[in-house]
């Protein structure tokens, strides 16, 4: 499975290297004078090699020592073969001939610039996004994952894996740019968009993200928009399209309150019975209440003084 997780506990030896320090710098250097002092010219053949002995298990005992912080792991190698993931927190001493690769499991952050991308219409647009992400599966992290070059402290090379991130991350927010428009447009105007999308967007992101990712044994805690706009290019049109659009909307709002005023107003004159009007007065003052209502400017009133 592509998601499978291949990390099992390393289950090797694991000693308390407080207790292996004073095996090794206490014991063994006892045990050395005793031999050299006891056995002494009796044996000479006997006591160089058990001093030689004691001396291999001494330069033994002094590698071998590791401490280990929470959400931190290491690599556990013997001679090419996996032999599992260490993430017990302490001072520990094991096997001096294990390869130990040192992992951080803890939660990073990258701001992935925006980009230029071409939406479901096709219009260039710019986005950018800020992941979350951690590791998952030391394993294929280490043995699946092309960045071998080690770095501070024996562990993984940090560089390769944020570009790695980085790469797939791109990737995925093509693929999701990609599937929506910027804005509603005029033959859907309920569908799903860019600016309007919201957690949808973030989720799907996250989603698409996670699956390139897991390849690698990399898991993503969150990934969200943070930068939407259209490209350089078309951005002057657009804003003229928008300005279009949402003074139509605000001309249907006031045309829509107008009428409403107005028939509100010859329903109250019909019936407080304030006057009687034909039809031709009815529309001179719907035409006047109109004009009054929807003037972009203040209307200057004319009064009819008569003869």
């Amino acid at each position: 499975m592509k998601d499978e997780n291949k990390e099992y506990p390393f289950g090797g030896m694991r000693i308390n290297g407080f207790a292996m320090i004073f095996f090794t710098f206490i014991l063994i250097p006892a045990l050395m004078l005793f031999v050299g002092f006891g056995i002494g010219e009796s044996a000479i053949a006997l006591t160089v090699i058990l001093e030689a002995v004691l001396f291999i298990i001494f330069v033994l005992g002094c590698v071998g020592y590791f401490q280990q912080e929470p959400n931190v792991a290491r690599v556990m190698i013997f001679f090419g073969k996996y032999r599992g993931t260490c993430r017990n927190v302490g001072f520990y001493w094991v096997n001096p001939f294990l390869s130990r690769i040192k992992l951080s499991l803890r939660i990073r952050n990258m701001d992935i610039e925006p980009i230029k991308v071409n939406d479901k219409v096709g219009n260039p647009v710019l986005i950018g996004m800020v992941l979350v992400w951690k590791i998952k599966d030391t394993y294929r992290v280490v043995f699946d994952l092309d960045s071998q070059s080690l770095g501070a402290q024996g562990g993984i090379n940090n560089a390769a894996l944020d570009k790695f991130v980085r790469i797939q991350s791109d990737a995925a927010l093509r693929e999701v740019t990609g599937h929506f428009a910027y804005d509603q447009t005029d033959s859907d105007p309920d569908e799903l968009t860019l600016r309007d999308g919201g957690e949808k967007i973030n989720e799907l992101l996250e989603h698409k993200i996670n699956e390139r990712l897991a390849m690698a044994g990399i898991e993503v805690v969150e990934a969200r928009l943070n930068y939407l706009a259209y490209a350089p290019e078309i951005a002057a049109v657009m804003l003229r399209r928008q300005q279009a659009a949402a003074i139509i909307s605000a001309r249907e709002k006031i045309v829509e309150g107008a009428v409403s005023m107005v028939r509100m107003a010859l329903d109250r004159l019909d019936s407080d019975n304030i006057v009687t009007l034909d039809n031709d007065k009815r529309a001179a003052i719907v035409g006047n209440l109109l004009m009054v209502l929807c003037a972009d400017e203040p209307v200057t009133p004319m009064l009819n003084a008569g003869a």
